[in-house]
């Protein structure tokens, strides 16, 4: 029996998925967990063969999840599956411990192919991606901006570009204001702006804007 735990929030995506998958691994036993509460208790509670995740999940706070799956078993692979591009949270992703990265355009033959991959243990990334990558390591292409914020600074710095004051992201990641306030304050600093507008025209720019981005 292959044990795979999906964490997503959409019960039409989880369905697709266990298709999917059930077609691919006929002996596979599923368990759903549609936020990150119940993500932390099933993956403690059962030994899976790998989970597939989107990072996205109302509050569940991503890709701190993913850390907490790799520090509590860091050899059960985790292949994040997402709306966001790659361009967004792939390498973010890939530094957290995720064994892959897809985003949810993905076709049923990708997922499945990216899936046996990281079930044998090797690491899965699109043709795009890979290229991508490789362009930047054998050119020394530097770091945009944004990719030097942590990935809580990240975060916020999104959600401030939709234009959520400090007390609803507070609210939505469930911290402080203050706490909320001294991330705004250093993710301007380190990206050398002194407003909101600026921050919003970067985004607006480099598209980071895109995707569900008081949920990561």
């Amino acid at each position: 029996m292959t044990r795979i735990l999906l964490v997503d929030d959409y019960p039409v995506v989880v369905e697709g998925l266990k298709r999917i998958l059930a077609e691919a691994i006929p002996d596979a036993d599923f368990g759903v967990a549609s936020d990150g509460a119940e993500a932390v208790r099933l993956f403690r509670a059962t030994k899976w063969h790998f989970v597939v995740l989107d990072i996205s999940l109302p509050h569940g706070r991503g890709l701190e999840l993913l850390k907490q799956f790799r520090a509590f078993r860091p050899h059960t692979p985790v292949l994040v599956l997402s709306m966001d591009p790659e361009d967004h949270f792939a390498v973010r992703a890939l530094r957290a411990g995720a064994a892959g990265y897809l985003t949810k355009k993905a076709a049923a033959q990708e997922i499945v192919k990216a899936v046996r991959k990281v079930r044998s243990g090797g690491a899965y990334v699109s043709v795009a991606l890979a290229e991508r990558l490789a362009h930047d390591i054998r050119d020394g292409t530097a770091r945009d901006p944004h990719e030097t914020l942590s990935d809580r600074e990240y975060i916020v710095f999104r959600m401030l570009g939709t234009g959520q004051t400090v007390k609803e992201i507070a609210t939505r990641l469930g911290l402080s204001p203050q706490t909320i306030s001294t991330h705004r304050t250093r993710l301007l600093g380190k990206m050398g702006m002194k407003s909101n507008a600026e921050l919003v025209h970067y985004l607006t720019h480099t598209r980071l804007h895109w995707g569900r981005t008081s949920d990561v």
